[in-house]
């Protein structure tokens, strides 16, 4: 799927510990400049999405009641998100996990813990590949 001429600037990020989503705050508008909606869970992010419509979902894979996956196959059923881009965020990184990841239709996988300074650059750059 090609995002070319789409703009990176909404980036919705479902992560379920509010550490990591308190980090993730700051990575993605203060350091990445972008706008960010932040949900704790799959739940929230597909109440969310359709008003925020986003150019980018960021998503933890390992969450309770509704995993990443889930979200995301959840996400794909609603108009406003069917083919936004989706990178997934994990400590699970096993070469298999990662092909099962990117076999849903993800963009990229970062691997948690992440760096908060150079998160913005890590989506663009997956982003801008998929363009």
């Amino acid at each position: 799927m090609s995002y070319e001429g789409t703009k990176l600037n909404k980036v919705l990020y479902v992560e379920d510990d509010a550490d990591i989503r308190a980090i993730a705050e700051l990575a993605l508008q203060d350091v990445g400049g972008f706008s960010a909606a932040l949900c704790s869970s799959g739940a929230e992010a597909i109440e969310v999405a359709p008003n925020f419509q986003p150019d980018l979902i960021l998503l933890d894979v390992m969450m309770p009641e509704m995993d990443g996956p889930e979200t995301l196959q959840e996400l794909r059923k609603l108009e406003a998100t069917q083919s936004t881009p989706v990178i997934f965020m994990t400590a699970r990184i096993q070469r298999s996990e990662i092909d099962e990841y990117l076999s849903l239709g993800a963009l990229g996988v970062i691997p948690k813990p992440f760096d908060p300074m150079t998160l913005a650059d890590e989506i663009r750059r997956m982003f801008q590949e998929s363009a």
